[in-house]
């Protein structure tokens, strides 16, 4: 009789055999060059993660950019700013397409380089060679000149915040030609020049008229052009009425320790601040920016605020779905989640690990699917108690603390199919990093993961079965192949939860996240651009 380990009859579907390795060794399925570069573009910050530096995260972005054709890199530009919410990388795309389509860059620009930190940030990028040239050039160097012409005072006040490059910096660069004289003085004072006082904005004479007298509140200026000046509680009252919801959110310590709390109405105030829903939505919050500021929050800070936080919270998670039928959440806790969901710079790593936005993906979704059966996985499954009653804050909390081990993504399915649970909807958020399980498989060939394995065997049980891999990192493979019932997406922004929506409805787009990148109009700007 021949072998049976090699010759094994497979009921259901045709595994489809692995062709990759993953960043841990393991055995894997590459994505697509586009999909592998909207999963760097989404999930990737330009620093070091566990598995690999920023300088690799860098290079493989470009080399990935090479392998799509213009109109995808500019599409991917359009999504991960403005549904993935993203910085560096919108801002590296644009910059690779400033050497292969200056016409099509112009009709992105205004999309995706939206404020002065994106500004910067393209600046930047092109002028350290990395996308192949040094210097901005005539075309871009128009579209960088119309953005500063095209912007509001205040825009432009807020856009002069950072270095490296400087507003003053780039405004030197592009020498912009002002459209009045008030921009005209605007642009002398900010790069240090002589300027005609009367014919500054407003704002700025206010500003520099205080910095002499100190009479009267501070202006509505830029948070961070007030706190390198020595300041008393009636300034740190002020600026706290003033603060924008980011700002807020970030600097509930600093109000704190400056008694802004303990002034009548300020707590119910920026409370309220905290929790509008159109402020949250304005901001681009991060759901787990609200986790993070909730953590970190010392005991000066009132319980009203910390409230607050939690239902700025349920709000930032609005779009999370309710699935009909049977769901489970599969929520990675292992060794390699509990790294910086941001990555890794020195001087500016976020507290904030992989793992919690895990244990709040969970959490959210367990909110709305009250019925949903969760499996925390590192070797294997975790026990793991949770109310779905319970706030997602408590819920996540409780998810983020559990023990770590290494990775292996087929536990929970090997769990579901040990006790023969139904199954509709099963939803993995995870780094995707599976080597545990790797050893076991392969008699031909790549053969299969056993991801794929124990989904086959509970697609014969539920042949209806759906499953979502949201990964969280920036890599290139997955241990569930792209097909008609499995969805790989990556990312960490709300939109995520939209995208999940459309698949269990059964309306994503035939491809999947990458259909619904296609999809990503490229407007043309309101005011046509010479190149």
């Amino acid at each position: 009789m021949a072998n049976k380990n090699l010759f094994q009859s497979t009921r259901g579907k045709k595994l489809p055999q692995t062709n990759a390795t993953n960043l841990a060794g393991g055995r894997a399925y590459a994505f697509t060059p586009q999909h592998a570069l909207a999963q760097y573009v989404a999930t990737g910050c330009l620093n070091g993660t566990f598995y690999a530096t920023a300088g690799e995260q860098l290079e493989k972005i470009i080399e990935l950019a090479g392998q799509v054709d213009d109109h995808f890199l500019a599409k991917t530009a359009i999504y991960s700013r403005r549904k993935a919410y993203m910085k560096d990388t919108p801002a590296l795309l644009c910059a690779l397409l400033a050497n292969r389509d200056v016409a099509l860059l112009a009709e992105i620009f205004p999309q995706v380089i939206d404020n002065g930190k994106m500004l910067r940030n393209f600046v930047q990028i092109v002028r350290s060679g990395i996308t192949g040239r040094k210097s901005l050039g005539s075309a871009p160097k128009r579209m960088v000149q119309a953005w500063l012409n095209r912007v509001n005072d205040e825009a432009l006040l807020a856009a002069s915040i950072g270095q490296s490059p400087s507003l003053a910096d780039v405004i030197k660069m592009v020498h912009p030609r002002p459209k009045n004289a008030q921009r005209e003085a605007f642009y002398a004072y900010l790069i240090g020049r002589a300027y005609s006082e009367e014919n500054l904005p407003s704002v700025i004479r206010q500003y520099e008229n205080w910095k002499l007298t100190r009479e009267g509140n501070p202006p509505k200026v830029p948070f961070q052009m007030l706190t390198s000046l020595e300041l008393g509680k009636r300034d740190w009252l002020t600026i706290a009425k003033n603060a924008p919801w980011q700002m807020t959110r970030m600097n509930l310590n600093t109000f704190a320790r400056q008694g802004v709390f303990k002034m009548i109405g300020m707590s119910g105030k920026i409370a309220n601040r905290l929790k509008n829903p159109r402020l949250i939505r304005q901001a681009r919050a991060f759901p787990y920016q609200l986790m993070a500021a909730y953590l970190n929050a010392g005991d000066d800070v009132p319980n009203k605020i910390k409230n607050a936080l939690q239902d700025a919270m349920e709000i930032a998670l609005e779009n999370v779905p309710e699935i009909k039928g049977n769901v489970v959440v599969c929520t990675d806790v292992s060794g390699s989640m509990h790294g910086s969901v941001t990555g890794y710079r020195k001087g500016s790593t976020s507290k904030t690990r992989c793992l919690d936005v895990a244990a709040l993906t969970t959490a959210a979704i367990l909110r709305k699917n009250p019925n949903a059966i969760v499996l925390p996985f590192e070797n294997d499954v975790v026990k793991v108690n949770l109310n779905p009653r319970d706030s997602v804050m408590t819920n996540a909390t409780k998810l983020a603390s559990l023990p770590c081990g290494g990775t292996n993504c087929s536990a929970p399915l090997a769990w579901l199919n040990k006790y023969r649970r139904p199954v509709d909807m099963v939803i993995f958020v995870s780094d995707n990093e599976s080597w545990i399980d790797s050893p076991h498989y392969g008699y031909f060939g790549g053969g299969a993961t056993n991801t794929m394995r124990e989904w086959n065997q509970i697609k014969q049980r539920n042949s209806k079965a759906r499953m979502v891999c949201i990964d969280i990192t920036p890599n290139e493979t997955t241990q569930a192949k792209e097909r008609a019932d499995i969805l790989n997406i990556g990312g960490f922004s709300d939109q995520v939860f939209k995208t999940i929506a459309a698949f269990a409805s059964k309306s994503l787009h035939p491809d999947h996240w990458i259909g619904e990148i296609n999809q990503t109009i490229i407007k043309t700007p309101m005011k046509k651009q010479a190149i």
